[in-house]
């Protein structure tokens, strides 16, 4: 049987009998905020930042014969660029995380966390 049947392999309560997944089961562990608090600072910086012309309504300097506030604004694509896919990739992380987690039957428990567990972990 396939996952899009409602059944999944192994259920780890009761081995040899597959688990019915319901609306109730969870698909992803706990959230931490840490990720998504930083994917917010990056894309709020990407955001506000060239929103601010006190920061680059000169003339000079010039480079290649164009005004600061020209060259200034186009230096901002790639920078907002990298820090969409640098906030894309820790949500994505994030998420990564917490449906591993589900599907290993929970958050670790105190002192069962691996060396790259995040929080909660045995890591100090």
């Amino acid at each position: 049987m396939s996952h899009a049947d409602g059944y999944s392999p192994k259920d780890p309560t009761s081995p040899g009998e597959p688990r019915r997944l319901t609306r109730d089961t969870p698909i992803r562990g706990p959230a931490r905020p840490a990720p998504y608090l930083g994917a917010g600072i990056l894309l709020a910086a990407a955001i506000l930042i060239p929103l601010l012309p006190q920061l680059y309504s000169f003339d000079a300097p010039r480079l290649g014969g164009m005004p600061f506030f020209y060259w200034y604004q186009l230096l901002w694509v790639p920078i907002s660029a990298i820090l969409t896919s640098s906030a894309y990739w820790l949500v994505t992380r994030e998420d990564r995380r917490r449906r591993a987690e589900a599907r290993a039957g929970g958050p670790p428990r105190a002192g069962t966390g691996s060396a790259g567990s995040g929080l909660g972990g045995d890591r100090p």
